[in-house]
């Protein structure tokens, strides 16, 4: 690895870490809950979503408004539509919020309406969007490729970066390996790995690291007791009714028990600092 993480000269560790400011959260300073549906499907159902999850004790909102599916049968997501839907739900609730973009050509759309901007696993070494987002005046939520060792993760990283945005978050949420039980295979070693070489935030994905609601509150105490930033977490009013992910996703009173749970556990840790 030594070899090319020589080219890592911006996302390098620097013995200061980075704290990024999404509207009034601060990512990198304390733990950073992020909870929302999988994909936007109606203003009723965000809306609704948004309300629970910030009486839960969410700090931002993510939802898909752009939605890249295997199958192209598949829900694709509102678009526009769903973007201003996410924006009346910030309204509603005052949640900052984090949503996908897939090409760029929608870039500017996402910036009008978003307050932070997602790049999925399989954009992650989409270079030409990591480009485009780097020119971006918008944090950007980097997710790990299903088949990206760190360093790629890091470069990719370094993408952005070197465009001028210094407002990078990791997000590790799970890599493909020959285990089917779980959607993905969680990997947490990576948190206090990527944290030993960069000084970028990083967070973690329960939902679609195991694919499975059951899984969920224990990786996300175990991702707190690794020392993640945060964890980002999908919520749904009625998940066998989803357009998508309905398989993975939490109710209202599951999120909130997680939430609950998380925040006892990081308050604890720091305790023992």
């Amino acid at each position: 690895m030594a070899s090319t993480m020589k080219d890592l000269k911006l996302v390098a560790a620097s013995g200061k870490r980075t704290v990024v400011r999404v509207d009034k959260v601060k990512i990198g300073e304390g733990l950073a809950l992020i909870a929302g549906p999988c994909s936007v499907e109606s203003e009723e159902q965000t809306v609704e979503t948004a309300k629970a999850v910030k009486a839960a004790g969410a700090d931002m909102l993510r939802g898909g408004a752009f939605k890249p599916r295997t199958s192209p049968y598949a829900f694709q997501g509102l678009g526009l539509k769903g973007l201003k839907i996410l924006e009346k739900a910030k309204e509603e609730t005052g949640l900052p919020v984090v949503t996908e973009i897939t090409d760029a050509k929608n870039l500017q759309w996402v910036c009008e309406h978003a307050d932070m901007l997602q790049i999925g696993a399989r954009n992650m070494q989409n270079f030409a969007l990591l480009q485009e987002v780097g020119k971006a005046d918008k944090p950007v939520l980097l997710k790990r490729g299903m088949y990206s060792t760190i360093e790629e993760w890091l470069q990719a990283a370094e993408y952005i970066l070197k465009e001028g945005n210094p407002d990078v978050v990791l997000c590790e949420r799970g890599i493909r390996t020959f285990e089917k039980y779980t959607r993905n295979t969680l990997d947490l070693s990576a948190v206090p790995a990527v944290q030993e070489l960069t000084h970028l935030p990083v967070i973690v994905d329960p939902t679609h690291s195991t694919g499975r609601p059951s899984l969920i509150p224990a990786m996300s105490l175990a991702a707190v007791a690794g020392g993640a930033d945060g964890l980002i977490i999908e919520v749904h009013p009625n998940p066998p009714s989803a357009l998508s992910d309905a398989e993975q996703q939490l109710t209202f009173s599951q999120f909130a028990a997680v939430a609950s749970k998380a925040r006892q556990l990081h308050k604890a840790m720091q305790g023992l600092q």
